[in-house]
């Protein structure tokens, strides 16, 4: 068995960084030791993840990303053995944005985005300040480690 991530595109824009973005999320799979786990990800545009956003987190405005993890309690195992970790919405207006505001590439916003929800979908969250020096460590050494920098 393998694991399984599928990248959707919702949006009308062809984005060539997708395929990295995959490479990113994969070399990130292997970082943490994990086989048979199946997530997607998925680019929607702001319109899309503010309703997400109204409709799951009841705030009322976009958002870059949002995931679903599927793991809060249990893990979710399928018969053929596979954890079903969740999904990751990505924002690709907000991505663009970012890009410009912060002066580093769409291929490096797309794959923060895109990390930094997978390690959402792993349980690793930033509400406090020793929980997000530990998840943002571990972006940052993926990010660094397929040469994505700022």
């Amino acid at each position: 068995m393998m694991n399984e991530l599928e990248i959707f595109n919702q949006t009308e824009e062809e984005i060539t960084e997708l395929e990295i973005v995959k490479d990113v999320l994969n070399y990130a799979i292997k970082k943490e030791n994990l086989e048979n786990v199946m997530f997607n990800v998925i680019i929607v545009d702001n319109q899309y993840i503010h309703e997400l956003n109204k409709n799951y987190r009841h705030i009322d405005r976009e958002t870059d990303v949002i995931t679903f993890a599927l793991e809060d309690e249990t893990e979710m195992i399928t018969p053929v053995g596979e954890r079903v970790l969740g999904d990751i919405y990505i924002s690709l207006d907000k991505a663009k944005s970012q890009a410009k505001e912060y002066g580093h590439s769409l291929l490096r916003e797309l794959s923060f985005l895109a990390v930094h929800g997978f390690y959402h979908l792993l349980g690793y969250d930033h509400m406090t300040k020793e929980d997000e020096t530990i998840m943002f460590s571990k972006q940052e050494e993926v990010l660094h480690a397929c040469n994505i920098e700022r």
